[in-house]
């Protein structure tokens, strides 16, 4: 059953309330209805006479807890078990005074004062409770009592469900006086009173608590505005020095306008508009990635919003509801579980066994054992308390074992865990995947660096041997110079790929947004990039491979008693049972659980754990069992032992009305059936006479739990033990707490009850899914808690296990050395009756034999495993929020489809990078290299792609082709694959040989059209220079066409020829395309002196895109090369280039570091020299600043001679 905000939930589990022995209270303040609490249909605590055999102190026993899931039944323990002789009095604040507890620190006054507060305490006060944990404070506040006068809740029934805001006022000394008289008023009259605070009308609930105290939500990290997102695209060093030499060739174009005559005959200069058209590209450029950035930054927060959410339990108007952990109020009675994420400070109320993990919190490492307020209230009114006391739930603290309730008393930026989140607010991180490609964007920025260098030194060597015999005027030659110096700055823009890392960011983004309509919620972006490349799933059973819907469907109820799914035969079966025995089954079923009832839809549910609530039904409707509330109402619940997954069992002790006690235990078949001596010797008698189990009746139960298991049934049994006092002679008490006893010691010699088999039906699904990771190279395995008979069963259902497959044990599993476990692993499919070290040990070994893991857990205990994964998965319904936090992933449906899923975007999102950089690479090599020899073949050391040229084909690189290529959904065949290595390539050979064969053709496409247009095309140039610059025109033209094209083609990163498939449900790439070729065309069209171009005829565009066109055919042909030829060619050519790239490196390297030494040398001495000449101003000049902005060529060129690293990825940390 998925949550569901509108679920209420009727009862919290096992509550029972007991009732404190009145105090000195006023008679006003006592219910004169005594039977007005039972009137009340949403009130169900039971209140239960003292017990007879109580032995008291000062009027309560030992262990009396008000409103406590332990009882106030005496145990008939001598005080030598009790820890009460050995306590040493005294605690931390003892001495001071009310006042005293109370003083605010400066830093927090603000907390303290609040306007027209109508309650008691006011945030500053209550967050005296941590801060740190103070007993002085809580003693302050009066206690649980005052607390929850102060707030007007009541720790029994919670807020009011429809509050509003609140008409009066009550004071400080109003709400502390009622904790001090500690008033025995009626759970009834207590509600009633708070009820008139409440006034409604107004049109926001909780509108006094919010004012006061807040929600529980933390301010979203400021997120960057628009502005600042333009500026930080604009602050690049490469544009800034574009933008200057853009700016100074404006200049100069506009004196040479304005300024000078232009010759007789000639028209007045335009060369200002290249400069004014670098900058309108550089705004464009500046524009188009600052509203990028926006976009995707929005997108993250609603991820990270939809992360943060989870519902939580709360009561209100006595009601157990589900709301949002946003939604929580101070005041709040909220529900704890073991695996629960506590979600705000507060008071413990009610509790058994309760163990809370703070070292996220505290940095104490030790499980904290909690105490209820009013336990503590009572030893600080006796003077016997200690620091070991320890009331106090923390924020963002992990409930360990145990249950229980809390006062909410501190939420969002008050509570300890959001100030300590307000203070932590970080950026966020980089992706494994992003890091790698940003480095490799360096590289590449280095070669291309190195080459627009190489440029700028030959134009300039050029210019200045021209120098003399040039005639232009003196502004012309500035301009003919800061032409060179934008062309080889253009280059740097065009070569360094910043694109590569928002390609990433970008396919992060659509993938985490898609992939939470698949139901799955991505909580660490770096899951997405890692499980692309997942190659074994360890999967959970119960609710991930299955519905997660149980129904008992066969049951052994003794050796002559058992029934099936045969209609009306389980009917029958119990009709057989004496009134005696279907009271113990119903005890057994109803008391020793923890799931409890419900409203959905308006109709009556159970909800908790689906086998509990298999058997809830079960005795509903077998057994006339009536509300899950009335059964527990009369029974004594004296300790309880939480399910553990390691002993796969759970129990419950019970006070009988004889004054004997009655452990019942519940759990997997095979192991209750080992810890049972006795069985009923007649279920059909009026008495439960046991007697010693027979050999044939021991026989007969393994036979039927084999035969209910080979059914794919989840076996489970019930025992029993009747004590005639608890904790028992001979039996240990519990390490944690001496009133308690030893589950193991106390759960032997049992008495067996019955066995069912519950039927959980495999998801039809999920068998396809299986079989996709299978052809996808991803190996399935079960890891479940059931036995192994049953697991084969189901795994064999699924299509896991296979005849040459290997099941184990988790106990047999986990005997094995390393080195026999690395044998078996690659056979092992099923791990049953495993526990939590089992599955981490798994996914450790697993990941040391180089296998990429991702694994499925839902328990407080798989935590450990869903952090040793590379991608771990936890339950979105049926997990526990330990287990949500431990993980990467959260499976919102809890399906194992949703699995798959996840793998194909995480593909998707490797693909997308993938055919990015195949894309960038080939623009990136083509352009450097037409514009660096045509620029040097060029009389007047023009390119022929111009700056502003290349600044639009820079623009379809770096953005718009990052939008096109991330955007591509993937589809069933992106399985039909096996996954990448940690060790493969980032660019592979199938890619090389697209790259490197692409930018062959188009360099001889343009080089012919540019060398060879004139002659081909019979221009005569000379005689017309118009035509030169229509020729120029088709150049740049028949380029950007051919990257158009190549797009297409980048679309597949493998050898088949289809590169259409899908092209049509992807409306991103359609729309970025057309406003592409929109682009192009109204450049071609308009763009003219700006891009130093001109229209061309039809006839020419004909040329143009018949040039462009055949990329797509010499994409098949290359495609149709086998890659083994292709890789090696490229070995042979690597070879050779490396062979004299490696002397050259050297060489620039020894040349490069005296001169970046001498470099840095002069800089300090200029440094020194600044500062002494400033320093009667108190100007300083840093000198590693002006050291690295000195040498940061030289740096560039040392950084590139130390060798380029292999261009190798690994998606894995």
């Amino acid at each position: 059953m998925q949550n569901n905000s509108n679920n209420r939930l009727l009862t919290p589990p096992m509550t029972i309330h007991i009732s404190t022995p009145p105090l000195e209270v006023s008679p006003c303040e006592i219910n004169s209805d005594p039977a007005s609490s039972s009137s009340n249909p949403g009130f169900l605590s039971l209140r239960v006479p003292p017990s007879p055999t109580a032995s008291s102190l000062d009027g309560e026993t030992l262990r009396s807890r008000s409103s406590s899931f332990i009882s106030t039944a005496d145990t008939k323990r001598s005080r030598a078990y009790s820890d009460v002789s050995t306590v040493q009095y005294g605690y931390d604040g003892e001495e001071l005074t009310a006042e005293e507890a109370l003083r605010p620190d400066k830093i927090d006054e603000k907390d303290f004062e609040v306007e027209d507060n109508p309650f008691a305490f006011s945030p500053g006060q209550l967050n005296k409770l941590l801060n740190p944990k103070s007993l002085a404070t809580y003693k302050a506040l009066g206690g649980i009592t005052g607390l929850e006068r102060g707030l007007r809740t009541d720790a029994v029934v919670g807020l009011s469900a429809d509050e509003e805001s609140i008409k009066d006022r009550i004071t400080f000394e109003e709400a502390t006086l009622a904790g001090k008289r500690r008033k025995a008023v009626s759970e009834d009259h207590r509600t009633r009173e708070a009820n008139p605070a409440i006034r409604q009308g107004s049109r926001e609930l909780y509108a006094d608590r919010k004012r006061v105290y807040n929600d529980n939500r933390l301010p979203a990290k400021k997120s960057l505005s628009i502005w600042k997102l333009f500026w930080n695209a604009f602050n690049d060093r490469i544009l800034l020095l574009l933008t200057a030499a853009a700016v100074m060739s404006l200049a100069l174009g506009i004196y040479e306008a304005v300024g000078q005559k232009p010759v007789p005959g000639q028209p007045r200069s335009v060369d200002w508009v290249e400069g004014l058209a670098i900058l309108v590209a550089v705004i464009l450029v500046v524009l188009v990635t600052g509203l990028n950035d926006y976009q995707r930054e929005k997108q993250f927060v609603i991820l990270n919003a939809k992360k943060e959410d989870r519902e939580v339990k709360v009561i209100r108007s006595g009601r157990t509801i589900q709301i949002s952990v946003f939604d929580v109020m101070v005041g709040d009675v909220i529900h704890l579980e073991a695996g629960d994420l506590i979600p705000a400070d507060g008071i413990l109320v009610a509790a058994h066994s309760l163990r809370c993990d703070e070292s996220s919190a505290t940095g104490e490492s030790d499980a904290m054992k909690k105490t209820t307020g009013e336990e503590v209230w009572r030893h600080l009114e006796q003077g016997t308390a200690s620091s070991k006391l320890d009331p106090f739930i923390i924020s963002g603290s992990k409930v360990l074992e145990g249950i229980g309730t809390c006062l909410v008393t501190s939420v969002g930026v008050n509570s300890s865990y959001g100030k300590i989140m307000v203070s932590l607010q970080t950026e966020t991180e980089d992706t494994p995947l992003q890091i790698k490609l940003a480095k490799m964007a360096n590289w590449i920025g280095y070669i291309g660096s190195a080459a627009a260098g190489l440029l700028f030194i030959i134009l300039l060597i050029r210019f200045l041997l021209g120098l003399s015999g040039n005639p232009a005027s003196s502004a012309m030659k500035g301009s003919q110079f800061l032409n060179i110096l934008i062309v080889a700055i253009t280059i740097i823009v065009v070569a360094v790929p910043e694109g590569l890392p928002v390609a990433v960011t970008l396919a992060l983004s659509f993938a985490t947004k898609r992939m939470l309509k698949e139901n799955n919620l991505v909580r660490k972006l770096r899951a997405c990039e890692t499980m692309g490349n997942a190659t074994t799933i360890c999967s959970d059973k119960t609710g991930t491979l299955t519905r997660n819907r149980m129904t008992v469907v066969a049951g052994t109820l003794s050796p002559q008693i058992e029934f099936s799914s045969k209609a009306g035969s389980s009917e029958k079966a119990f009709s057989l049972l004496s009134k005696p025995t279907k009271n113990l089954f119903m005890q057994s079923i109803a008391i020793n659980s923890t799931a409890f009832e419900g409203l959905e839809d308006e109709k009556n549910i159970f909800i908790g754990s689906k086998t509990e609530t298999a058997l809830l039904m079960l005795a509903k409707e077998r057994l006339g069992m009536g509300t899950v509330a009335e059964e527990r109402a009369v029974s004594e619940v004296v300790q309880l032992y939480p399910f553990d997954s390691d002993r796969k069992c759970m129990g419950v002790v019970t006070r009988l009305s004889t004054g004997n006690y009655r452990l019942l235990v519940k759990g997997a078949a095979e192991i209750m059936l080992a810890n049972a001596t006795k069985e009923i010797v007649d279920p059909t008698g009026e008495s439960l006479e046991v007697a010693s189990m027979s050999a044939s009746t021991r026989n007969r139960m393994n036979l039927k739990i084999t035969e209910y298991a080979r059914q794919s049934l989840r076996t489970i049994a019930l025992l029993y033990r009747d004590f005639q006092q608890w904790p028992p002679t001979g039996v240990q008490a519990s390490k944690d707490d001496k009133q308690m006893a030893n589950f193991e010691d106390a759960c032997q010699d049992m008495t067996f009850l019955g066995v069912f088999g519950i039927q959980d039906p495999l998801r039809k699904e999920v068998p396809y899914a299986v079989k996709k990771c299978q052809d996808a190279g991803i190996v399935v395995r079960m890891v479940t808690g059931d036995n192994i008979t049953t697991a084969i069963a189901i795994a064999t259902q699924c299509g896991i296990k296979t005849p040459e497959g290997i099941a184990m044990e988790g106990p047999q599993f986990r005997q094995l050395s390393d080195t026999e476990m690395d044998e078996v692993l690659p056979n092992l499919q099923v791990l049953a009756r495993s526990s939590p070290l089992d599955k981490q040990i798994l996914v450790s070994r697993l990941k040391h034999l180089g296998e990429t893991v991702a694994v499925t857990g839902d328990g407080t205990n798989d935590a450990p495993a869903l952090k040793a994964a590379d991608i771990g998965f936890s339950m979105g319904i049926a997990g526990t929020e330990v287990a949500k936090e431990a993980s990467s992933i959260i499976l919102m449906d809890d399906n194992f489809s949703s699995i798959v899923q996840a793998i194909m975007w995480g593909r998707s999102v490797n693909d997308a990078v993938a055919k990015f950089l195949q894309f960038q690479i080939t623009v990136n090599i083509t352009a450097v290299i037409l514009a660096f020899v045509s620029a040097v073949a060029s009389p007047s050391s023009h390119s022929v792609l111009s700056a502003v040229q290349l600044l639009w084909v820079n623009l379809i690189m770096d953005t718009f082709a990052a939008l096109a290529l991330a955007t591509d959904a993937p589809t069933e065949k992106i399985l039909d694959r096996a996954p990448s290595p940690k060790s493969a390539p980032l660019i592979t050979t199938t890619m090389w040989k697209m790259i490197l064969g692409q930018a062959v053709y188009q360099l001889a496409v343009t080089f012919t059209l540019y060398f060879g247009g004139a002659a081909l095309l019979r221009y005569d140039v000379a005689r017309d220079p118009t035509l030169q610059t229509q020729l120029d025109t088709m150049v740049f033209n028949t380029f950007v066409w051919m990257q158009i094209f190549n797009e297409l083609n980048n679309r597949r990163l493998d050898n088949r020829l289809n590169v259409f498939e899908g092209v049509l449900r992807n409306r991103f790439f359609l729309a970025i395309n057309a406003v592409m070729i929109a682009g192009q065309v109204l450049i071609v069209f308009v763009g003219g002196a700006a891009f130093q171009i001109t229209r061309i005829t039809g006839a020419q565009w004909a040329v143009c895109l018949l040039c462009a066109v055949p990329c797509l055919a010499w994409a098949v042909l290359l495609r149709c090369v086998p890659d083994r030829w292709a890789g090696r060619v490229f070995a042979a050519v690597g070879a050779v280039f490396f062979a004299v790239y490696a002397p050259l490196a050297a060489v620039v390297g020894v040349v490069c570091r005296p001169v970046r030494s001498a470099y840095g040398s002069v800089m300090r001495l200029f440094g020194r020299l600044a500062g002494r000449k400033s320093r009667g101003a108190g100007s300083v000049v840093d000198e590693e600043t002006a050291n690295a902005a000195a040498g940061s060529v030289v740096a560039s060129l040392g950084e590139l001679a130390r060798g380029i690293p292999p261009i190798t990825l690994t998606t894995m940390d």
